[in-house]
């Protein structure tokens, strides 16, 4: 794990920002329930996956998240930026074999049971320091950062503590870029509007089978890329609740593939956390979480576990800059209007293959709410029926989400 070189002061700004990042980030990729060895459970799904340039995935992933938020900064404040993000890596074993000698195998017996590699990552930052006002007046800076290509391993030990064989992980090559640029806007008040691009500069090129591919360019990626930005002095403006003298300023900022939030100590607005998840201001883990964050495996579980304000979507067909605050109201499906209350039937499975999918295809629910994620998507939340946690589930905005072709409206809304 990367060790933070800023002063205390602001590791102490960004610690609890970083606690959100680490439960909904890289602790929240939904784990399956299947044996060790099934393929979903090579890598985890993920959020703020920046893959290389060259990988095209039907323009479902990007290379590139584009920040933009409102700040005040005070004369001689400087800014802390913190790029974080996972590096993929690629696992393997060694077994020992019949004369000691250690062989590449799928497993390792350990005694109690057989061990299975699994895919990782591991923490990577990039950090940076820039006085704002050389920062407005020099037009933006470009930091390029890059890690080489590696491999680490360890020993596996049996129940009696003797070797048995060695864990060892690969590292790909992997390339970037961070951007900073900040500009000045007209007005009585000391405003800039502060522009942070990450972008994936891998030159990985895929090589023809779409599977392999895939898991290639997973490992050529940034995974759950976000970025920590803090002001020494000053403040920024609230990309949801702003002062009404700044919401045009607000609506015309551009963020692309991520969104950011206040956050850090709540009635404090010095620093933000700009996630591929979109969070309310001063998202923070719940003192009530029974264990610590790895040991939740269920996205929703872990969305929870954070003290936030329902999260924010774009309208349908909402462009970049587009209010997020207001939530589509409706969607139509099969020619019939869906709105929150209406009941529907499941038919999940049409892309996933995901087990609990058999279990619900059938089921009727309740809509709780028709929302959109950042890059346009409809979904639909709701709460199954006969689920005797559903008032549970609501209370902690805990739901299920299905696209509209996922669904069968049972009623219609008059």
């Amino acid at each position: 794990m990367s060790v933070s070189s800023f002063a205390p002061e602001t590791e102490a700004r960004f610690a609890l920002a970083r606690q959100v990042a680490d439960a909904v980030l890289f602790e929240g990729s939904p784990l399956h329930p299947y044996r060790a060895s099934a393929a979903r459970n090579g890598l985890r799904r993920q959020f703020g996956v920046l893959v290389p340039p060259a990988w095209n995935a039907d323009d479902e992933e990007y290379d590139f998240q584009h920040t933009e938020c409102l700040m005040e900064p005070k004369a001689g404040a400087t800014l802390a930026v913190e790029l974080r993000f996972l590096r993929a890596r690629r696992p393997s074993q060694q077994a020992a074999g019949s004369e000691g000698e250690l062989e590449t195998a799928p497993e390792t017996e350990t005694g109690d049971r057989p061990l299975v590699p699994l895919a990782g990552g591991t923490e990577e930052r990039v950090e940076a320091v820039v006085v704002v006002d050389e920062l407005a007046e020099g037009g933006g800076i470009t930091i390029p950062f890059g890690r080489p290509a590696g491999e680490e391993s360890g020993p596996i030990l049996d129940e009696g503590g003797r070797v048995v064989g060695q864990r060892v992980f690969r590292h790909e090559e992997i390339s970037g870029v961070l951007r900073l640029a900040a500009r000045r806007l007209e007005g009585p008040y000391r405003l800039l509007r502060l522009t942070a691009v990450v972008e994936n500069t891998s030159a990985w090129t895929p090589e023809g089978n779409r599977n392999s591919d895939r898991d290639a360019a997973l490992r050529h990626s940034l995974v759950a890329t976000h970025l920590l930005m803090g002001l020494s002095a000053g403040s920024f403006l609230s990309m949801t609740d702003p002062p009404e003298w700044a919401r045009g300023a607000i609506a015309a900022c551009r963020n692309l593939h991520t969104w950011p939030v206040l956050a850090g100590e709540p009635g404090r607005s010095d620093v933000v956390l700009s996630s591929p998840v979109i969070l309310g201001d001063h998202p923070a883990v719940s003192p009530h979480t029974p264990g610590a964050p790895l040991q939740v495996t269920d996205i929703d579980a872990v969305l929870a576990l954070t003290h936030s304000s329902p999260p924010e979507w774009r309208e349908p067909g909402g462009v970049a800059g587009s209010d997020p605050t207001r939530a589509p109201d409706r969607v139509v499906v099969n020619g019939r209007h869906v709105v929150a209350g209406c009941r529907v039937l499941l038919n999940p499975g049409l892309r996933r293959t995901d087990a609990q999918d058999f279990f619900l295809r059938g089921r009727t629910a309740t809509v709780e709410a028709v929302l959109n994620d950042v890059d346009g998507s409809v979904h639909l939340a709701v709460t199954v029926e006969d689920d005797p946690g559903a008032d549970i589930r609501r209370q902690q905005g805990v739901f299920l989400y299905f696209r509209p072709d996922e669904v069968t409206p049972l009623e219609d809304d008059a």
